[in-house]
C-alpha cells in the first residue's frame, strides 16, 4: 500500500511506547501508514503523492483541548474583551468603546473582567455602567464565568429589586442598604441572561467556521466541548454540510439529562468528528468571585465558605441515572469542599457500577480539581475519575490563590500530585476563559511561570511541575483516552487517524524561558494540511 503524503526530517515525538521517536511519517489519505526513518517513508510514496520536508521541525499528535466552551469562545470574538483590564477606569474606556460602535447589538455584552487585576479589588457596579451606558441592557461576565456586572437596565428587565431573594444556586450582591449593586454570582446570572436573545444554530455556525482557523492556526485538531443545545445544533449544521474540521467530544449539561437519557443517548455515540462525552454538573462556583465551596473560611473572609451550586443529594441523583443509562458524567469542582463531596458521589456511584459494567468502567471526570484536600488527593486514581485540568488557570489564578487560599493553596492546581497517584490527567484551556491557545498551557505547566517570569526562576509551587513527556500526553494521548479515542487518535501509529502538530523548533529541547517563542507551522487534521506557514 503507498502513501499520498508524507512527512520527514523532522522530530517525531510519536507518544506511542513501541516507537517513541522517528524522522518521518507515511499518511494515506487520512490515515497513518507507517512511521519510521526518511529513506523507508519516502520508499512509500506514490506517484503523484507529496512529499514534504520538515527541515527539522518537531512534529506530535495533533493537540487536543479537553475544556473548551467553544461556543462562547466563537461568540466571544464579537463581544467587548475586559480581560487584562488594570482598573475600573480601562474596563470602562474599552466599554465605552464598544458602546459607540455601529456594529454592537441591542444588548451590550462582554467578558473578561478581573477585580484581582485592579488596584481597588472592589467589585464594579451598576452605577459605573450607568454613567456610561443608561439607555441600553449590559451584561459583562467576569473571567471565570461565575459573575456577571449588569447595568441598572438589566436589572429593571430582570425584574431585580431589593426584595428579589437569592435563587437557588446564586447570590445577587447587596451594598450595605441591601440594594442590588449590580453583581450576580452563579445562577443569580439567569435572572438576567434569559432576557438576552439567542443566537439561532446558523449564526453560531458562521461563528464557529471563522474560530476553528484560529484552532488551527494554535495546533489544535480536537476539542472537548462544554457549551449547551445550541452548540450542538451548530455543530451538527457544520457535520452535515462537511465543514468540520475540528473533532469534537460533545457534553452534555445536566438539564438535559433527562432528554439524553429519554432519547437513548450513551458516552460514545457518534462519529470521528463529532461524538457525545459526558454530562455536566456544576458542584460549585470559582476561585475570583470566592464562591468555590470551601472546607473552611476563604483568608480574610471569615464568613464565606462559598457556594453549593448542587448539592450532595441532588449530585447522587443525577450522576446515579446518567450512569445507568451508559452516560460518564463529568462535574466543575473548585474547592476542596467540592472536589470532596464529588468524589463522595463517585464512590458511591463506583460501587453501583460494579453490578452491571460488562465492558469497561465509564470515563468520569472532575472538571479543574484546583484545590483538593490531602486526603481526598489518593482518591481519583483510585475510583479511575479522571481529572481534566487547566494549566494556565495556575499561572493567572496564582496570587488570587495565595490571597484567598493561603497556606492552603499549595494543593491547589495540583498536575503532579494528581499524576503521580495514578490519576489519568488530561489538560485544556477553559476558553474563553484563558486563551484556547496550547502554547501557553504547555509552558505553564512545565514552568509553573507566567510569560513575564513571575513568581521567579523556579516557578509557583515546583514541586508541582511536569515534563515536556508528560506535558504533551496530557493534550494528546489522554484526550484521546478520555474521549473514548485511543484506538483511533492519541499517538502517531499506524492505523491511526492523521492527526498532527508542527512546530517551528524542537520541542522537547527548548528552554521553558523560550516555549512562547515556539511558532505553529503546521496542522493536519485527518490527513489534510488546514494551517501551514512552510
Amino acid at each position: 500500500m503507498s502513501a499520498t503524503l508524507v512527512l520527514t526530517n523532522g522530530r517525531i515525538h510519536t507518544m506511542n511506547p513501541q516507537q517513541p521517536q522517528a524522522t518521518a511519517v507515511a499518511i494515506r489519505h487520512n490515515h497513518i501508514l507507517a512511521v519510521g526513518d526518511d529513506d523507508a517513508m519516502r520508499a512509500l510514496l506514490a506517484p503523484g503523492g507529496e512529499w514534504v520536508d520538515l527541515h527539522g521541525r518537531a512534529l506530535t499528535p495533533g493537540l487536543v483541548d479537553a475544556h473548551v466552551h467553544f461556543q462562547h469562545f466563537a461568540l466571544g470574538l464579537q463581544l467587548v474583551n475586559l480581560d487584562g483590564a488594570t482598573s475600573l477606569d480601562d474596563a470602562l474606556t474599552r466599554i465605552h468603546t464598544a458602546h459607540r460602535s455601529p456594529l454592537t447589538a441591542h444588548w451590550l455584552q462582554g467578558r473578561g473582567w478581573r477585580i484581582d487585576d485592579w488596584p481597588t479589588r472592589a467589585f464594579p457596579t451598576a452605577a459605573d455602567l450607568d454613567r456610561l451606558v443608561p439607555d441600553r441592557p449590559v451584561c459583562l461576565r467576569d473571567k471565570s464565568g461565575h459573575a456577571a456586572w449588569v447595568n441598572g437596565r438589566a436589572l429593571r428587565m430582570a425584574g431585580i429589586d431589593d426584595q428579589t431573594p437569592d435563587p437557588p444556586g446564586g447570590q445577587i450582591q447587596r451594598d450595605a442598604a441591601g440594594q442590588a449593586t449590580g453583581i450576580l454570582f452563579e445562577d443569580a446570572m439567569e435572572l438576567v441572561t434569559q432576557h438576552i436573545p439567542r443566537e439561532t444554530p446558523a449564526q453560531i455556525a458562521a461563528a464557529m467556521q471563522a474560530a476553528q482557523q484560529h484552532c488551527w492556526q494554535v495546533g489544535l485538531t480536537g476539542l472537548h466541548d462544554f457549551d449547551g443545545r445550541d452548540c450542538f445544533l451548530a455543530l451538527q449544521l457544520l457535520r452535515e454540510q462537511g465543514e468540520l474540521g475540528l473533532r469534537i467530544v460533545k457534553n452534555v449539561p445536566v438539564y438535559r439529562l433527562e432528554h439524553a437519557i429519554g432519547v437513548g443517548l450513551r458516552s460514545g455515540f457518534g462519529d470521528d468528528w463529532l461524538r457525545i462525552g459526558s454530562v455536566k454538573i456544576f458542584a460549585d462556583g470559582a476561585l475570583g468571585p470566592r464562591t468555590a465551596a470551601m472546607l473552611a473560611p476563604y483568608e480574610n473572609d471569615p464568613g464565606n465558605l462559598g457556594i453549593v451550586v448542587t448539592d450532595k443529594e441532588e449530585m447522587m441523583e443525577k450522576v446515579s441515572a446518567a450512569s445507568a443509562a451508559g452516560l460518564s458524567v463529568t462535574i466543575h469542582a473548585i474547592g476542596d469542599r467540592a472536589n470532596h463531596d464529588v468524589l463522595d458521589v463517585y464512590e458511591a456511584v463506583r460501587a453501583e457500577e460494579k453490578s452491571r459494567i460488562t465492558h469497561h468502567a465509564l470515563r468520569h471526570r472532575i472538571e479543574h480539581v484546583q484545590i483538593i484536600h490531602p486526603a481526598d488527593q489518593p482518591r481519583l486514581a483510585q475510583l479511575g475519575i479522571i481529572a481534566s485540568m487547566q494549566p494556565t488557570h495556575a499561572t493567572s489564578d496564582m496570587e488570587m490563590a495565595d490571597a484567598h487560599w493561603g497556606e492552603r493553596a499549595r494543593h491547589s492546581y495540583a498536575w503532579r500530585t494528581m499524576l503521580d497517584s495514578g490519576a489519568l490527567v488530561v489538560f485544556g484551556s477553559d476558553a474563553p476563559i484563558e486563551k484556547i491557545d496550547p502554547l501557553p498551557g504547555i509552558h505553564a505547566a512545565v514552568s509553573r511561570r507566567r510569560a513575564d517570569g513571575s513568581p521567579g526562576p523556579d516557578g509557583w509551587f515546583p514541586e508541582q511541575k511536569l515534563t515536556m513527556q508528560e506535558t504533551i500526553f496530557a493534550f494528546t494521548t489522554a484526550a484521546a483516552l478520555t474521549g473514548g479515542q485511543a484506538d483511533r487518535l492519541g499517538t502517531i501509529a499506524p492505523g491511526k487517524l492523521a492527526d498532527l502538530t508542527v512546530y517551528g523548533r524542537g520541542l522537547f529541547t527548548t528552554p521553558p524561558d523560550e516555549l512562547l517563542d515556539i511558532t505553529i507551522d503546521a496542522t493536519l487534521v485527518d490527513g489534510q494540511f488546514k494551517h501551514r506557514t512552510f
